[in-house]
């Protein structure tokens, strides 16, 4: 059966951004793959963190994920750094990956900015250490978005580095899988911009612990034009903030963007925004309230995490003990 594996850093509050690029789909893809769902908390500090916030933040994730309606008895659920595989192999990896390729890594450009020789190595690594988190259990599929795309093509270049040297067919390379109209949910103060979890304005994102009030407020906050709404994808598509809303409204009910066109065509946007709060209520209140139940039992959370930590060790360890045979180093 072919193997998923993906995961989300736990930096500060999931968002609507991140259920419809992704949670929703990990949850289809449960239905007809092996998934292995990772908190990938060694990525999270990368960045200025706070320990105990981050603790929490695990936490948090872990109840995102399973609110969504992924199963931790089906799938493996777990943080990465409960697992030293990752950490190992990432060294391997760190040992046959080129500096020419993580030169043309674009997003550490990107997050380092104009200081760039004050970012830390694991910025300017953290792909070797993907790669690892990938490779580790022999994924086949790895469900991205457009902005992880690149550093999905390094992880293939990596795993087929190590077998060219070791001559041998040991990882698969995996291959991306973009779902979904959905991926790319933008600001809701900014339409060219993507809604971010390290975004300043708490309005410009809806966060997956919102309470219904909050939701509302946010969606009739929105930065849109004062024009209606258009009647053709091509003038949608020239007003950002315009089809962010539909596109949002698209994802959520399951309908192109066309259709929710034909249906609101005209309307001003405080009737569009009136009917996106019933449908962002009804689709995320239940999610939120599952996920405040989760959190209310933090030792039934991580119960959750240390058994799916034991079964994805298993398969680490396994994959483990042959690269180090295939390198050479000794095992006592």
């Amino acid at each position: 059966m072919n193997r998923i594996f993906s995961g989300m850093q736990p930096t500060h509050q999931l968002h609507l951004g991140n259920y419809l690029g992704a949670l929703r789909n990990w949850v289809a893809l449960q239905k007809d793959y092996e998934c292995i769902f990772c908190v990938v908390d060694m990525h999270a500090i990368t960045i200025d963190h706070k320990p105990d916030v981050l603790r929490e933040n695990i936490r948090e994730v872990t109840a995102a994920y399973i609110a969504a309606g992924i199963d931790p008895e089906k799938n493996i659920l777990f943080n990465q750094s409960a697992v030293p595989g990752h950490a190992e192999l990432n060294w391997v990896f760190a040992c046959h990956t080129p500096l020419g390729w993580l030169n043309r890594m674009t997003q550490f450009k990107e997050k380092a900015g104009k200081h760039r020789e004050n970012a830390v190595l694991g910025l300017y690594a953290y792909p070797v250490l993907m790669a690892a988190d990938i490779l580790l259990y022999k994924a086949t599929h790895v469900p991205v978005g457009e902005d992880q795309k690149q550093h999905l093509e390094l992880a293939r270049d990596i795993g087929g580095a190590f077998n060219r040297y070791y001559e041998r067919e040991f990882f698969p390379l995996p291959e991306p899988q973009i779902l979904g109209e959905a991926t790319r949910v933008m600001s809701l103060r900014d339409g060219t911009k993507k809604m971010s979890k390290s975004d300043e304005s708490d309005y410009s994102r809806i966060n997956l612990t919102d309470d219904p009030d909050t939701i509302a407020l946010k969606i009739r906050k929105a930065k849109t034009d004062p024009e209606p709404l258009p009647e053709t994808i091509e003038e949608l598509e020239k007003r950002p903030e315009a089809d962010n809303l539909v596109t949002i409204m698209a994802a959520l009910t399951g309908r192109a963007r066309k259709d929710v066109l034909a249906e609101h065509a005209g309307s001003q946007f405080s009737g569009f925004k009136g009917a996106l709060v019933d449908v962002a209520v009804a689709t995320l209140g239940p999610m939120t309230a599952e996920m405040n139940r989760l959190l209310g039992d933090k030792a039934e959370i991580d119960r959750i995490l240390k058994r799916g930590a034991e079964r994805a060790g298993a398969i680490a360890e396994e994959t483990m003990n042959e690269v180090k045979d295939i390198v050479g180093l000794l095992r006592p």
